[in-house]
C-alpha cells in the first residue's frame, strides 16, 4: 500500500488515556487532545474525576469527541469498568494509552529507606497498573482485529538509579512481553521515555534552578526540556496505521540525552 498521511490520522478509533486529567499542562492532557484532534473518539481516564472532565469537556468544546471516566489503574475491577465504558460510549477499544504513573509524589525515596508499602503501591500503580489496563482492554481489542497499545516509561530507567525508575524500566519488559505475545493477533506495543518534560509534575519534581536542569543542559544534544504536546506526533505514529511494523520498541524523546543503538 503506498504511504499517505492518511495513515497518521486515528478517523473511528477509539483511544483510552489513562492519567489524562488535569487542569494544568500535562503529558496525559496533551495526549488526549491530540489523539481527539486526529480524529480519535477519546476516553479521558483519571483518578480525578473532575480533572478528567475537564479534559474531555475541552475535546468536546473543540468539536472532538471525548468522555471522561474515573479509574485506578491498580485496581483490576476499576480497570474492567473503565474497558466498559469505553466500550459502552463508542462501540470499542483501539488503542490504549499507559500515561497514568506515581512521579512527583515520590519525592527522593532511597532504596534503603522506602516502606514496603509505599515500594508495593509505586509498582502497583506505574507497573502493575499498566498490565492490569492491557488485560482489561485486549478482549475488545480483539473483537475489532487488532489494536495499539503505548506505554509511557521514561528517561530516568536508562539506567534505573530510583524507585521510579525502576518501575519504569521494568515497564520496558511488560511492554516487549505483550509485543511479542500478541504481535499475531494484530496488537502492537510500544513505548515512549521522556526525558525532563515541562508538565506541571515535572517542574514541581524537577523545578527550574535543580542542579538536574544544568546536568541536562551540558549532556543533552539540543534542548534539556521538552513540552508535553512534543511527544505527540511519536504517540500519533505508534498508535496509527503508519506505525503498524513498528512492536517492542522504545523511543526516546528527550532532546539527546539518552542515545541507544
Amino acid at each position: 500500500m503506498a504511504f499517505t498521511t492518511d495513515q497518521f490520522r486515528l478517523d473511528g478509533k477509539v483511544a483510552i488515556v489513562t492519567g489524562a486529567g488535569g487542569r494544568g499542562n500535562s503529558i496525559g492532557r496533551a495526549y488526549a487532545l491530540g489523539f481527539a484532534l486526529a480524529g480519535a473518539s477519546v476516553v479521558v481516564a483519571d483518578l480525578n474525576l473532575e480533572g478528567a472532565q475537564v479534559v474531555a469537556d475541552e475535546i468536546v468544546a473543540g468539536g472532538g469527541k471525548a468522555v471522561a471516566v474515573q479509574v485506578d489503574v491498580a485496581d483490576q475491577a476499576s480497570t474492567q469498568a473503565m474497558a466498559a465504558a469505553a466500550v459502552a460510549a463508542f462501540g470499542g477499544i483501539d488503542i490504549l494509552v499507559n500515561n497514568a504513573a506515581m512521579m512527583a509524589e515520590l519525592g527522593q525515596l532511597t532504596i534503603a529507606d522506602v516502606p514496603l508499602d509505599m515500594w508495593n503501591r509505586i509498582l502497583s500503580v506505574n507497573l502493575t497498573g499498566a498490565m492490569l489496563c492491557a488485560q482489561a482492554v485486549v478482549p475488545a481489542m480483539r473483537e475489532r482485529g487488532g489494536g495499539r497499545i503505548l506505554n509511557q516509561t521514561s528517561g530516568g530507567a536508562f539506567p534505573a538509579t530510583s524507585i521510579y525508575g525502576i518501575g519504569k524500566l521494568a515497564l520496558v519488559g511488560l511492554t516487549t512481553t505483550i509485543a511479542k505475545q500478541l504481535g499475531k493477533e494484530n496488537i502492537t506495543c510500544n513505548a515512549i521515555a521522556p526525558g525532563n518534560v515541562k508538565s506541571d509534575a515535572g517542574k514541581l519534581l524537577v523545578p527550574d534552578d535543580s542542579p538536574f536542569i544544568q546536568y541536562l543542559a551540558m549532556n543533552c544534544a539540543t534542548r534539556p526540556r521538552g513540552e508535553p504536546d512534543e511527544l505527540v506526533g511519536t504517540a500519533l505514529l505508534l498508535c496509527s496505521e503508519a506505525g503498524a511494523w513498528i512492536t517492542g520498541q522504545t523511543i526516546h524523546i528527550d532532546g539527546g540525552w539518552v542515545m541507544r543503538p
